[in-house]
């Protein structure tokens, strides 16, 4: 055991899940074209918006019949909204396997109050996703962020389901390859993935959920902020552009960056291939060291992006206590920021390994993981 700190240190420390890093090669004078002190309705306000829309559906490979919607209130915003207008018609699914799919099954249960069976995982683990009746609507997070578990791959979701496939995919999009065909209803954030700023969501949708929306009016009053429809149709405007709510066109305008920088890296497959070697790199480090392991149970359904990790190590006293000291000591030090495990989940570290995040920085941190790791162990001896 040695308690001498590392020579080299990150570059970049920031590795919090959200919103996560900046793009490596980010300075706020490649924010100078953003039309500040514009109405968006402008004709200047509205190419940014439909160049957004634009460019995520190049760089995702979304098929040209799908809808791409700016909407209010990031991710938790676009799935609020999804689920308020389109739950209801038919029974559903609600999967959970972490804190935010936990939160998606409240609001089914509790406040829409829809004839719903709840599947729940531990944290680690992942509900058995070929279980599921698809002919019933299916809400589920392809990437839990706070668990560090997603889905393996679509396989199992069936093309002639009756119901639809609703997907919170906001720390998936941009790092995994997702199947289009198999999700009516995929949502995310700029904060993640490509590291943008935060409060606006992106809401796809396939033909059949445009389907619904045209066919179905719950049973509950809708707020504004949440209408997709008039009269019976698809409000086309709010997938051209045409927000609901005043977006800001400084966040569009570094969103149009972010989808700039990701192009110049190979698009997606670039991105994938960055997160996969970011992942990598932790989970080389794990498989060599007794005192620390992956969260996820299954390999096969680790997260290339919200790297959750656990302390295996007897000798801990207090897990809980325990994690927040390493954490707290490598922030202290500047070396890695925000990587505290979330406070719904169990005692930990997560580390972001998504393509905005460099490999040398990640290569770097470990050796300060292993060091604040022997110190607290040190610390805990001396003060027994």
């Amino acid at each position: 055991m040695t308690t001498t700190k590392p020579a080299s240190r990150p570059a970049n420390p920031r590795f919090s899940s959200g919103p996560c890093a900046k793009i490596p090669t980010f300075s706020l004078d490649l924010l100078a074209d953003a039309p500040l002190g514009r109405s968006h309705r402008a004709g200047v306000g509205k190419a940014k918006l439909k160049a957004a829309i634009d460019g995520t559906r190049e760089i995702l490979g979304i098929p040209a019949d799908y809808r791409i919607g700016i909407v209010p209130a990031s991710d938790t915003g676009a799935f609020e909204m999804a689920m308020w207008t389109m739950l209801g018609e038919r029974p559903a699914e609600m999967v959970a396997w972490e804190s935010f799919g936990a939160g998606w099954v409240t609001d089914a249960v509790k406040q829409l109050k829809i004839d719903a069976r709840v599947h729940e995982a531990a944290y680690g683990e992942i509900v058995d996703m070929a279980s599921l009746d698809y002919d019933r609507d299916v809400c589920f997070t392809w990437n839990g962020t706070t668990s560090g578990v997603r889905m393996p791959h679509g396989d199992m979701i069936p093309a002639d389901r009756k119901g639809l496939t609703m997907c919170d995919a906001t720390s998936a999009a941009f790092a995994q390859d997702m199947p289009w065909d198999k999700l009516d209803v995929t949502t995310f954030s700029w904060q993640k993935v490509l590291g943008g700023e935060a409060a606006h969501g992106m809401l796809v949708l396939s033909p059949r959920a445009v389907a619904r929306l045209e066919s179905y009016t719950p049973a509950w009053p809708l707020p504004k902020i949440f209408r997709l429809t008039s009269k019976g149709k698809l409000n086309e405007g709010i997938f051209v552009g045409e927000t609901i709510n005043t977006p800001s066109m400084l966040a569009v305008e570094d969103y149009l960056v972010a989808l700039d920088w990701a192009r110049s890296v190979g698009g997606l497959k670039g991105l994938m291939a960055r997160a996969d070697a970011n992942a990598g790199a932790i989970w080389d480090f794990c498989e060599t060291r007794p005192w620390i392991a992956n969260l996820a149970v299954d390999p096969a359904t680790r997260s290339n992006t919200s790297v959750c990790l656990k302390f295996t190590d007897d000798r801990i006293k207090d897990g809980a206590a325990f994690a927040k000291a390493v954490a707290k000591r490598l922030e202290s030090e500047g070396v890695a920021l925000d990587i505290g495990a979330y406070r719904d989940a169990p005692a930990g570290l997560r580390i972001w390994c998504g393509g905005t995040v460099e490999l040398a920085d990640v290569q770097a941190v470990l050796p300060w993981l292993e060091w604040a790791f022997e110190v607290e162990i040190a610390a805990q001896s001396a003060a027994a």
